[in-house]
Order: C-alpha cells, then sequence, then structure tokens
C-alpha cells in the first residue's frame, strides 16, 4: 500500500504532537513505545494521569496496593519527560532495589541510568565532574543514605522528576529529628516529585500530612493547624475535608478493583527441614560463642554489628561460605600481629566476607549508629590477645574445612523432587531457581546437582559471572544476536539476558545468589527455593516477585529449608511465614505488614541483636515473643477505618473510571500503530523489504548512516524474540518521523484509492467519484503548557466539510499524488478554520481556567491554614489571661494576688507580641499568595502560531 509525502508529514505530525496534561493522548506515544514490553493496564495509565493531570502540579503520592505496578506508573512517567527531551531525573530507592530500578527501566522503557555510590561518586569527582548528579541522558538512582549524604550536591541540579520508591520511609518527615527524611526533602524542594507507597498511611495521619508536604508546601499550612483540624477527625463532614484536600495529590487503587484485568496466581509453600550433624553444629556453636564476645580484634566497632550479621548469614548458609570468612579474619589477625595495624581501621567489607555480594547494599542500608573510635597502636599485652584470637579462629578454620558434607545440602534433591512433583500437578514447566547468600555455597549446591540426574542442566547466575559455562552462553548469545538491538553494549545487561534465556529453554534449574532477586523476570519459572533464607522480609518478597508476578500463568511454589536443631531459625520462619504471610496465598505479605517495618534492615538488625545476645532457649524464646508482640500491634493498626475512609473510592466509580481509560488507550494506541507503519512503510520503501500488510520488515541498508541503526529483521507487537523491536521510540522510527516531519509537501492532486483499499469506511462511500479541497495546519499553543493541535479542513467541490473523524479515515486510505501549480482555497474555507482554532482557544483558556482555579483555591486553603495556627495560639493566651483573672480574684492573700498579676502581665505581652505576629504574618502570606498567584497569571498568557503544512486538491476513487 502507497501513501503520498502529504500523508506521511501528516501522521508525523501527529505522532509528535504534545497533548493537554488531562488527557491520554498526552502519553500516546510514550504508552506505544512501551507497550511491547510491558502489560499495560487501565489503573496504571489512570495514575500517570491523574499525577501530573495539571500543569501545575508538583507531583503526586502513587498510594497502589502491593503488586499493581507503581514502578510502571512511574516507568510512564519517566518515559514522558524522556521524550519531552526533559531528562534530568533522580529515583531515589532502598540501596537493595536500585539495580533492579535500573535493569528497569532498560529493559521495559529502553532508558539507560547510572548508579550513583561513593565509589562512583568519587571517581567522577577525580575526573573533573564537580557535580556528578549532573548526568547527560542518563537516569541517576541513588539510595536514600546517599541522598542525604550528599544533599548539597542533589539541590543544585534542576531535576525535571524525582522518583521516590518506598516513600513510607520518609512519612516520619514532620519530626524535625528524622534527619534522613528532612535531608531529603530539602533537597528536591524544588522538583516536581512522584512518591510510591502502599502505605501512605500507618500510625497517624500526621504521617499523611509529612509524605504530602514532601510533595507541595501548600496543599497544608503548617504541622499546628493540621492537627487543629484534622488529628480527632471523627465526623463525616471532617473526613471529606480531608479527603478533599487529598484528592488533588494522592491515588490509590485496590487489588480487588482491578481484577477485571489482572489474574493472580497462588503461593504454595513446602518445608525443608534438616538436622545438622555433630561436627556442623559443634562449629556454629563456636563461631556463634565467638561473635558473642565482648570484644573482637578482628572487627573494629564501627563495623562489628554489620559484620557480625554479614557473618551470621554465611554461617547459616554453609560451612564452605563461613570457612572463607574464617580465612579473612584469621588474616587480618595476621595483620594486627605482623603490622601492628591500628585496631580500629575500617575493614574493606568486600574482601574481608568473600563471597556475599550484596554487602555493599547491606552497609548503605545500615546506617549503623555506631561511633568510629580513635585508633589506637597495639600494647603487648593485646598483642598475646590478638594472638589468642587468631588461635581460636584457626581452630574454627580447621574443623570447618575438615567437614566436606553439609546436612542442609544432603536433602537439597529431596526438596527439588517435592517441588517438581507439585509443579508437574499444576502443569507447570520443570525449572527451579535457588537461591543462596553466599557465592561459595553456590558451588557447592553445584557440585551436589552436576553429580545427579541434573548434570548439565544447571547453570549459575551471581554478580560475575566468570565461571566458564556462562562465559560460553554470552559468547553464544552474543553470536546469535549479532547487529541487532537484542545486544546493548553493557557486557553485564548482556550476560544476565543470555542466562535468563538459557535457562529458559535449556536448563531445568539456575542457582542465584541476590543478583538475581534484582531486575530479572523469571515468571516462566514457578518453584523457588530458599536455600538461604533472609532476614530481611523485603528481600524475600523481591525474590519470590522475580517468578510471582503479572504475567504468571500457574501458583508459584516455595520452598524453604528449615534447621530443625536451632531454636531462633525456627522462630524466624514462624514469624516470616504466620506473621508476614510471605509464602502462601495470592498476594504475599500485606500492605500493613511491609509497610510496618518501613525498612527490611530494621526488622533484620533486631533479628541480629536476638543472635546476639541470647545464649539460652529461653532467653530466644522470651526476645522473640516480645518481638512478635511489637509487630502485632504494629500490623494491627489503630487507623484502618481512617485510611479507607480517606484513601479509597467507591468500587463502582473506581471500575467505571478504569472501563473508559483502556477504550480511551486502545484507541490512542490503535491511532499511533497505524501512523507509525504506514509512514515507515513510505520512508523505508528504498531501504528495506516489507513482507504483505505484516507489520514486519528487512531493513537492508541503513538509511540515516550517522545514527547505529542495525539491518535485518524488524518487528512490532510483544515477545518479539527473532527480530529487532520496532517501535516509536526505536533510534530508527524517531528518525523516520524527524524526517516525514520536514518533508516537502507542495500543492498538488491527491487521490484516495477507497476501492482497493481492502478497508470498509461506509462513511466515506457516498463520497467515492467526488472530489474537493484540503488544508492541513499546524496550530500550537505555549501558555502553562506546550499543546499541539494537527487541524485538516476537508470539503468537496460543493463546500460539504467532511467530519474529522472521516478525515482521519480518510488519511490512512492508500493514494497517489500528482503536483499542480497552484492549490486555490476558497475563502469560506479559511472562514470555517479560524472558527476551529477560535474553539480550541476557548477550549485552552477554560481548562487553563480550570487549572487556575484549583490552584488558587489550594493557595486560599493553605493562607487559611497558616492564619489559624496563629489564631489557635492567640486563642491560647486569652483564655489563659481569663483563667488567671478569675485566680488573682480568687486569691487568699496580697503576695499570692501579686504574684498572679505578674503572670498576668508577662502573659498579656506574649498575648500582644502574638496579635502583631499574627497581623504581620497575615501580611506576609497575602503577599506570598499573591505572588504565588502573580506568577500563575504570567504563565497563563497565551502564546500561538499557525502553520501551514500542505494545501491539495482531493478525489477518492
Amino acid at each position: 500500500m502507497s501513501i503520498t509525502p502529504h500523508q506521511a508529514k501528516y501522521f508525523a505530525y501527529e505522532l509528535t504532537k504534545q497533548s493537554p496534561s488531562n488527557t491520554v493522548d498526552k502519553f500516546a506515544a510514550t504508552l506505544a513505545n512501551v507497550q511491547a514490553t510491558v502489560d499495560l493496564n487501565p489503573h496504571q495509565i489512570d495514575a500517570a494521569l491523574f499525577a501530573f493531570r495539571s500543569p501545575l502540579s508538583k507531583g503526586a503520592i502513587l498510594a497502589d496496593e502491593v503488586g499493581l505496578g507503581k514502578t510502571v506508573e512511574a516507568g510512564i512517567l519517566i518515559s514522558q519527560k524522556w521524550a519531552e527531551r526533559k531528562r534530568k531525573i533522580l529515583v531515589i530507592a532502598p540501596a537493595t532495589l536500585r539495580k533492579q530500578w535500573s535493569q528497569e527501566l532498560a529493559d521495559k522503557f529502553f532508558i539507560p541510568s547510572t548508579i550513583l555510590e561513593k565509589k562512583s561518586f568519587d571517581q567522577q569527582i577525580k575526573n573533573k565532574n564537580l557535580n556528578p548528579f549532573h548526568q547527560k541522558d542518563t537516569v541517576v538512582i541513588c539510595s536514600y543514605q546517599f541522598v542525604r549524604s550528599k544533599d548539597t550536591y542533589v539541590n543544585q541540579v534542576p531535576w525535571d522528576l524525582v522518583i521516590i520508591d518506598e516513600a513510607h520511609r520518609l512519612r516520619n518527615v514532620y519530626k524535625p529529628n528524622n534527619k534522613v527524611a528532612n535531608a531529603i526533602k530539602g533537597a528536591i524542594a524544588h522538583a516536581p516529585k512522584i512518591l510510591l507507597t502502599a502505605t501512605p498511611l500507618q500510625n497517624s495521619l500526621q504521617e499523611l500530612y509529612g509524605l504530602v508536604s514532601i510533595v507541595d508546601e501548600h496543599i497544608f499550612g503548617d504541622l499546628q493547624s493540621f492537627k487543629d483540624q484534622f488529628i480527632s477527625i471523627q465526623e463525616v463532614e471532617e473526613y471529606q475535608a480531608l479527603k478533599n484536600r487529598l484528592k488533588t495529590v494522592c491515588q490509590r487503587t485496590l487489588r480487588r478493583q482491578v481484577l477485571e484485568y489482572i489474574k493472580y496466581t497462588n503461593r504454595i509453600a513446602i518445608t525443608q527441614e534438616f538436622f545438622p550433624t555433630e561436627d556442623e553444629q559443634k562449629l556454629y556453636d563456636l563461631v556463634s560463642d565467638y561473635l558473642q564476645r565482648d570484644n573482637l580484634y578482628a572487627l573494629p566497632k564501627s563495623q562489628r554489628k554489620l559484620m557480625t550479621l554479614m557473618f551470621r548469614k554465611l554461617l547459616a548458609s554453609s560451612t564452605f561460605a563461613i570457612s572463607g570468612t574464617l580465612d579473612a579474619i584469621s588474616k587480618r589477625l595476621q595483620d594486627l600481629i605482623d603490622l601492628q595495624k591500628r585496631v580500629n581501621e575500617p575493614l574493606d567489607i568486600e574482601i574481608t566476607v568473600p563471597g556475599v555480594e550484596n554487602s555493599s547494599e547491606i552497609e548503605e542500608e545500615w546506617d549503623d549508629e555506631e561511633d568510629e573510635e580513635i585508633p589506637t597502636v597495639l600494647t603487648g599485652e593485646q598483642i598475646d590477645e590478638v594472638k589468642h584470637e587468631k588461635a581460636l579462629v584457626d581452630e574454627f578454620r580447621q574443623l570447618a574445612s575438615s567437614i566436606h558434607k553439609n546436612s542442609k545440602g544432603e536433602v537439597l534433591l529431596k526438596a527439588l523432587e517435592k517441588g517438581f512433583e507439585k509443579l508437574s500437578q499444576l502443569g507447570a514447566l520443570k525449572k527451579a531457581v535457588i537461591f543462596t547468600e553466599s557465592t561459595r555455597t553456590q558451588k557447592y549446591l553445584l557440585q551436589i546437582l552436576e553429580a545427579s540426574e541434573y548434570k548439565g542442566k544447571v547453570i549459575l547466575f551471581n554478580g560475575s559471572n566468570s565461571d566458564s559455562r556462562s562465559k560460553e552462553i554470552y559468547k553464544k548469545w552474543l553470536a546469535k544476536y549479532q547487529d541487532t538491538d537484542k545486544i546493548t553494549g553493557s557486557p553485564s545487561a548482556d550476560m544476565r539476558a543470555a542466562l535468563v534465556e538459557y535457562f529458559r529453554s535449556e536448563a531445568v534449574i539456575l542457582i542465584a545468589t541476590e543478583a538475581a532477586a534484582e531486575g530479572i523476570n523469571l515468571q516462566f519459572c514457578s518453584l523457588i527455593a530458599n536455600y538461604d533464607l533472609p532476614w530481611n522480609p523485603q528481600r524475600i518478597e523481591q525474590r519470590i516477585g522475580r517468578c510471582h508476578r503479572y504475567g504468571q500463568k500457574h501458583d508459584v511454589v516455595v520452598v524453604n529449608f528449615l534447621n530443625k536443631a536451632n531454636a531462633a531459625d525456627q522462630r524466624v520462619y514462624e514469624l516470616l511465614d504466620e506473621k508476614f504471610k510471605l509464602f502462601d496465598g495470592v498476594f504475599g505479605a500485606s500492605d500493613e505488614v511491609l509497610g510496618t517495618l518501613e525498612s527490611g534492615i530494621d526488622f533484620e538488625k533486631k533479628i541480629a541483636q536476638i543472635y546476639q545476645k541470647c545464649r539460652t532457649p529461653e532467653q530466644i524464646e522470651f526476645e522473640f515473643n516480645t518481638l512478635q508482640n511489637e509487630l502485632e500491634e504494629s500490623i494491627t493498626s489503630r487507623i484502618t477505618d481512617a485510611k479507607k475512609k480517606l484513601l479509597e473510592n467507591f468500587d463502582d466509580e473506581v471500575q467505571e473510571k478504569l472501563k473508559l481509560s483502556k477504550l480511551k488507550t486502545e484507541e490512542a494506541l490503535s491511532r499511533q500503530d497505524l501512523w507509525l507503519w504506514q509512514l515507515t512503510r513510505y520512508f523505508l520503501k528504498d531501504f528495506a523489504e516489507f513482507k504483505g500488510e505484516e507489520n514486519h520488515f528487512t531493513l537492508n541498508k541503513n538509511p540515516f548512516p550517522s545514527e547505529v541503526i542495525h539491518p535485518g529483521p524488524y518487528r512490532t507487537g510483544k515477545n518479539v524474540e527473532d527480530a529487532n523491536l520496532y517501535r516509536v521510540g526505536h533510534p530508527l522510527a524517531q528518525k523516520v518521523i524527524e524526517s516525514c516531519a520536514s518533508l516537502e509537501t507542495k500543492p498538488a492532486e491527491i487521490v484516495f484509492n477507497l476501492s482497493k483499499s481492502g478497508k470498509k469506511i461506509t462513511a466515506l462511500e457516498s463520497f467515492i467519484g467526488c472530489s474537493g479541497f484540503m488544508t492541513v495546519d499546524h496550530y500550537q499553543i505555549r501558555s502553562l503548557e506546550t499543546e499541539d493541535y494537527i487541524i485538516p479542513y476537508v470539503a468537496d467541490d460543493k463546500n460539504n466539510e467532511l467530519a474529522s473523524d472521516m478525515v482521519a479515515k480518510l488519511m490512512t486510505l492508500p493514494a497517489e499524488f500528482s503536483p499542480v501549480d497552484i492549490v486555490s482555497i476558497p475563502d469560506s474555507f479559511q472562514e470555517k478554520i479560524e472558527i476551529k482554532i477560535g474553539s480550541i482557544k476557548e477550549e485552552a483558556i477554560v481548562r487553563n481556567a480550570t487549572y487556575y482555579d484549583e490552584e488558587s483555591e489550594k493557595l486560599d486553603l493553605w493562607a487559611d491554614d497558616k492564619r489559624a495556627s496563629f489564631k489557635t495560639e492567640i486563642k491560647k493566651l486569652e483564655d489563659e489571661i481569663k483563667a488567671l483573672k478569675k485566680q488573682a480574684r480568687g486569691a487568699s492573700n496580697l503576695p499570692e494576688k501579686l504574684e498572679i498579676e505578674k503572670k498576668r502581665r508577662a502573659t498579656e505581652k506574649k498575648l500582644n507580641e502574638a496579635e502583631q505576629a499574627f497581623f504581620a504574618s497575615s501580611k506576609q502570606i497575602e503577599q506570598q499568595k499573591d505572588s504565588l498567584i502573580d506568577e500563575l497569571g504570567k504563565r497563563l498568557e497565551q502564546k500561538a502560531e499557525l502553520t501551514n503544512l500542505f494545501k491539495v486538491k482531493w478525489k477518492i476513487i
């Protein structure tokens, strides 16, 4: 099918136009770009629209329940900013989620990112980048703690968008002593921001105040006025008043409201018990006792708690894992003896704890409150103590090295047999991912499995993937996808993709460290074995979420290994299973549970503390009972009812809105696909081979030599494995659109061929044989935001106008053109076009007026709140004065009366000062409000530009 350059130009302008914020068309190109890799759901699109539904919006809190894809909602917003060339974007996330964010942005949204942490930051400073947060064409990702430590650098960047994941960690920002939250709030105060949290409200309405204040300081006044108005609300009217304030800044969708679109599978838990051998138990007891000693020379005090946690993880993992650590400890002690190093010199965790890949993330999240001690030189007596400590450690090392089989490892095959039997009953693929905390344990498990029926069917997945098998898989993958967009150029990302593909198509078992819990999709696998079980519930949820996610077709089986000889291990498992509900059910841990934790590291610290201080079963029982009671009190929130009233809408209301959103989105995406495909066929006709009407072509020659564009097969759609994924955002598509938008479109006569189009368009059939005139204009309004309108005006020779939907269909027909000298448009055309432009201008004015009214009302309420705080203080002082007067009248003697009078005069002085402050502040508040409104007024000024794209004669045959 052939089209004309005029049609191609029309499509190019349609694909690149900027639409108003409150319409699906605003995100049409972005959604079209990601729909091939993301299963978009109506509530996610609705949330993205809500976030910046007004160009005056400073952001939003997206508070969907767990499992509804808030990351996708944020990804849509990031993609939109990216498409608008607004690329100063920051993602603040827990350290453990940084890699996952980076991978998701790359895999789902085709957006590059840079993870900033101390090492990379310092390196960029050395490379003369005075502010490493200033990056070009890459999203910056960093942790909460890192933003806090570098807040002055963050504050200097003019961010286009800031995303805060797990934002409930900041909900106590209203407390002045919350240093992390207040540092982050101050650093990004100037930026539009999106807060992602399933639990914006946990214990107090003040938490809502805190989170809202991060997004927009003008939703509420100060904390005192918020408390006075809302902290003790009981009546329906009071709830509605607060809900009205929140509805412009907070959106929440519940899982039960989207069951029509998202089908969830279940989790099934299997426990594999084991009993350690006598030597294993002896090693555990010896090392545990060692870690509990009051003074350890091997571990500086500033790192002791963190290091102890890591050692306990390895001790529970395998004797092979702890053996490597004991080697490192022995070496550290020997260095102290030989070199008399300073006792409290910090350790290099990566070296000291061999095989623990996520130690840097744990360290960053840990944020230990222990103080660094001033290093001291060892005395002779201390050297003797170090030698004694080393002798002990060497004894542990010898014992660990003598143990060649582990009881937990011996039951691995039995556990897998149980899991695979369950998968068979479910009709799922025979695939399993085994998670361990240690690369040494990983190698041990590989030996066990390679000596079994699974020989040759097992692969490793870790942070380095340096084993020969992984390298061979990677080499073959590179050869398979040579000269395609599959190869990103990032060796680590490509290695991950190669291993996941091999696991899906060839292997049966993937043995993974925490590296596989971050940012990869294993939904084709339905069996997860937690060989080592983290104490951090959020890490467990992250692991299970690799398989138990949207798109999973089967129930997911979760196997956990449990040491029956360890009372503490059993109580930890009981908490994770029964209180956190991580291993069975449809959704795993609830919002309330995960929200209670604030940070999984906090829970991990509490568990580590119990292991560290308890020496008897009775102590263990008491401490775990205490912790369980604390959790139950937190989880059973007293304000569940308030949360429902404030944050949830009626199901019918939500479901109707989502149905409408789905319909509008599908229409917009359908148009985008059609336009892109038609102009692609037009522009690449001499460079590519097209097969029939299928959305598939083979690029034979790159039409843009200055761009890196691979030749070979291209395909649109989902799950594209055998070709380059073609989409609006692909570099080739972008250049095609750009080129078509600049096509020269001289006056011509276009013949549209409806008869041979293969389309049934009833509305156009009556125009077969007719001819007329067409003019297409590009009208742009620049006010609060830039809005583009493509205005076609089409009429036949008898001046009968074709409706806009008929024109859109007409432009998709195959056509041929022939140049003409001039196309004279009737005067009546220009009058009709001016009427259309007037209508567009009026709609824009009305829309902007609505935005203005909302913002003005918000500022009025904010000003009222601020004044109310002063009035409350004045009322309090007036009541105090009345009470003192009454007290003076009842005084029994003159000295007492004089003392009361003295207090009254002092209070009246305070009242006078408060009244003066009130008037001064009222004036200041009004000036501030007027200043904000004046700023709005300037932004509302309209500038418009009209450009004619082409004028043609037309005929339909």
